[in-house]
């Protein structure tokens, strides 16, 4: 088995892949081109076309996070080549935190008291309880399910949708069109945790926007393509005054890095991060792939992404 890397940090890669899988041959895509075309599986996030264009032996992909949508737009990308993603993969821990710390950046006014201390402003917000902030979280794979339950566990009321059916305990599940529909008006925050597909960009319109009850706030630890930004920056307003969206706390953006000259930036009621809400553990992320590539190359079933639905 031939395996190719290809990352940020793809030495590293090579090294811990190489301990997992003594009797494959790891390589990087810093290999000579007639090395790299000889690779069986490709192990990467977000290559670029020119080198999936030259790997034309390839019997499987692990895509290096749990996002495919850059994999799945990638033009040069194989047909009927099967795919997997890391599913949560030590991910669901960090960004069910950054989402419970938007929740309560809002719910106890910390928005409100970083403006107040910019105008040395000595006022107490009225409190709200966690019994009366109901939270909706849109995608219920295995990062947004465990997001939703810590939330609920939190004592916050929460509110789950998925395109299907789904179950959680302690969560209120909607699905389907209707469902996204009964959610909007429920919800004070709403944290979006949904694939990038076809399907979902921009599921968070002016329409949707409009829904939410006055003074909500929205969270994204997921992918950028899930947002209006223009129907975004309408629903926030103008200034510190609230506009009918009270603040967003934004971590995905459809262009990365976020663009110098993006008004989000200077928004006094938004918080920008650089996408780091679910760094990848490597040590879990590591087995998880090596696992992956030793199943596919015994011939064993795996679960691999549908390149129709985008997941």
């Amino acid at each position: 088995m031939r395996v190719l890397v290809h990352t940020d940090a793809a030495e590293a890669w090579r090294e811990a892949l190489a301990e997992r899988l003594p009797d494959a041959e790891i390589l990087t895509s810093a290999a000579p081109a007639d090395e790299r075309r000889r690779a069986d599986y490709l192990a990467a996030w977000k290559p670029s076309a020119a080198l999936l264009g030259e790997l034309t032996a390839l019997k499987g992909i692990v895509n290096l996070g749990a996002g495919v949508d850059a994999m799945l737009d990638n033009p040069a990308l194989p047909r009927g080549v099967p795919i997997v993603k890391l599913r949560d993969a030590g991910m669901a821990g960090p960004i069910a935190d950054y989402a419970r710390y938007g929740v309560l950046h809002f719910q106890r006014d910390f928005d409100r008291y970083r403006r107040q201390q910019a105008r040395t402003e000595w006022r107490e917000c009225p409190p709200v309880d966690k019994a009366d902030w109901s939270v909706g979280v849109l995608g219920l794979g295995a990062i947004g399910a465990r997001v939703a339950q810590a939330l609920a566990d939190d004592g916050f009321p929460v509110h789950g949708w998925s395109r299907s059916p789904r179950t959680l305990p302690g969560v209120r599940c909607h699905h389907g069109g209707d469902g996204l529909r009964e959610l909007l008006p429920e919800v004070k925050s709403l944290v979006l945790l949904l694939p990038g597909t076809p399907a979902t960009r921009e599921i968070i319109d002016a329409e949707a926007l409009a829904a939410l009850p006055e003074g909500a706030s929205l969270i994204n630890p997921g992918r950028g393509s899930l947002i209006d930004e223009a129907a975004l920056l309408d629903a926030l307003g103008d200034g510190e005054a609230e506009g009918r969206l009270r603040g967003a706390l934004l971590d995905a953006f459809p262009e990365e890095p976020l663009p110098a000259s993006s008004p989000l930036w200077s928004h006094p009621r938004v918080l920008v991060t650089p996408h780091m809400a679910g760094p990848t553990p490597l040590g879990e992320a590591l087995d998880q792939v090596a696992e992956a590539l030793r199943a596919m190359d015994a011939g064993e079933d795996v679960e691999t992404i549908d390149p129709e639905a985008g997941y």
